[in-house]
C-alpha cells in the first residue's frame, strides 16, 4: 500500500493567507490586530521559535509585541505582566512562551490571560468553553490536527479515533474537537496497556505523547491514517515525531511528516485566532460591552 503524505505546509499558507486578509480588513476599520508574546527564557530554540512567530506575523500584517523579562522573572513579575496586557485594549492576544524559569507555575499563570485574549487556549476557562460547545479558542496545536483532517477530506464522524496523550494542550482539547465532529473517541495515557488494543481497531490515530518511535507499524490497521503531533529532538539535532516513520509507511494509507505536518499548521492558526480575536473585540466595542 502507498502511504499518503499529508504535509501542512500548503494549508499552513492558506491559513496564514486568510489571517492577512482579515488583517487587511480590519486596519481598514482602523484596527491593527496586535499580539503579545510573553517570553521568559534564554534557551535559543525557543527564541528561535519566538522570533519565528515574529516573522510570520509581521508577514501577515500582524504587530508582534515581544514582551522579554528575562530568563529570572519571578512568577510574581510574570502574572503582572500578563494581567496588564489582558487589560490592555491595543493587545488582542496573548501567548506565554515556555519554558518558565525554574520554580514558576505555568498553569497558575495562565489563568491571568483573559479567555478573549487567550489565543493558545491556556487559560482552564478556555478548555472549560470548549467542553461545553461555547466560543473559545482551542489549543493551536489540537486545532491543526482537524484542520489538516478537514484539509485532505479526512471524515472522522462515525468513526473510530484513538488520541495518545492526555495534556491539557492537545489530547484533551483535541478529544472534545473530535467529539464536536460525531467521532467516537478512545483517549490513550500511560496507564493504558498495550496500545494495539485500542489502535488497530482505529481508522484514525493521532499521536501526541513526546515519545520517539512510540508507534509503528504492529500497533496499527492498513489503510488507517495517522496524525503525528509529536515533536523530538535527537542528539544529532534532527527533529523527529512520535511515529515510526519507517515501519509505518507502507501499511497506514495517510501519514503526517515531522517536520512539515502539524507543527507548519500551528504558527498559522496562532496568527488567525489573533485576528479572530481582534474582530470580536472590534465587534464588542462597537456593541458597547465589556471584553
Amino acid at each position: 500500500m502507498s502511504t499518503t503524505l499529508l504535509s501542512g505546509r500548503s494549508l499552513a499558507k492558506l491559513i496564514q493567507q486568510k489571517a492577512h486578509d482579515e488583517a487587511r480588513n480590519l486596519e481598514t476599520d482602523g484596527v491593527r490586530p496586535t499580539l503579545a508574546v510573553v517570553v521568559a527564557t534564554d534557551d535559543g530554540s525557543t527564541l528561535w521559535y519566538v522570533r519565528s512567530i515574529e516573522r510570520a506575523a509581521e508577514s501577515a500584517g500582524i504587530n508582534c509585541r515581544i514582551v522579554d523579562l528575562g530568563h529570572d522573572a519571578t512568577g510574581q513579575v510574570l502574572a503582572s505582566v500578563l494581567k496588564d496586557l489582558s487589560a490592555e485594549p491595543s493587545v488582542n492576544g496573548i501567548i506565554l512562551q515556555t519554558p518558565l524559569p525554574p520554580g514558576v507555575d505555568a498553569d497558575a499563570l495562565v489563568g491571568h490571560i483573559a479567555p478573549e485574549k487567550d489565543i493558545d487556549g491556556a487559560n482552564p476557562l478556555s478548555l472549560g468553553r470548549l467542553a461545553v460547545g461555547q466560543p473559545s479558542f482551542a489549543p493551536a496545536t489540537a486545532r491543526a490536527v482537524t484542520e489538516i483532517l478537514d484539509h485532505f477530506d479526512i471524515p472522522v464522524a462515525g468513526r473510530n479515533v484513538v488520541v495518545i496523550g492526555r495534556s491539557a494542550v492537545v489530547g484533551k482539547p483535541l478529544s472534545l474537537l473530535l467529539l464536536e465532529r460525531d467521532a467516537t473517541v478512545t483517549v490513550c495515557h500511560s496507564r493504558s496497556g498495550a496500545l494495539e488494543k485500542y489502535t488497530k481497531a482505529a481508522d484514525v490515530v493521532v499521536v501526541a505523547a513526546g515519545r520517539t518511535g512510540l508507534l509503528n507499524g504492529g500497533h496499527i490497521s492498513s489503510g488507517a491514517v495517522v496524525i503525528d503531533v509529536g515533536t523530538n529532538v535527537l542528539s544529532d539535532g534532527s527533529l523527529v515525531g512520535d511515529v515510526d516513520e519507517a515501519s509505518v509507511r507502507g501499511i497506514a494509507g495517510a501519514l503526517t511528516p515531522v517536520p512539515g505536518g502539524v507543527g507548519s499548521v500551528t504558527t498559522s492558526l496562532l496568527l488567525l485566532h489573533t485576528t479572530e480575536a481582534a474582530r470580536e473585540q472590534s465587534h464588542a466595542l462597537v456593541r458597547g460591552t465589556a471584553v
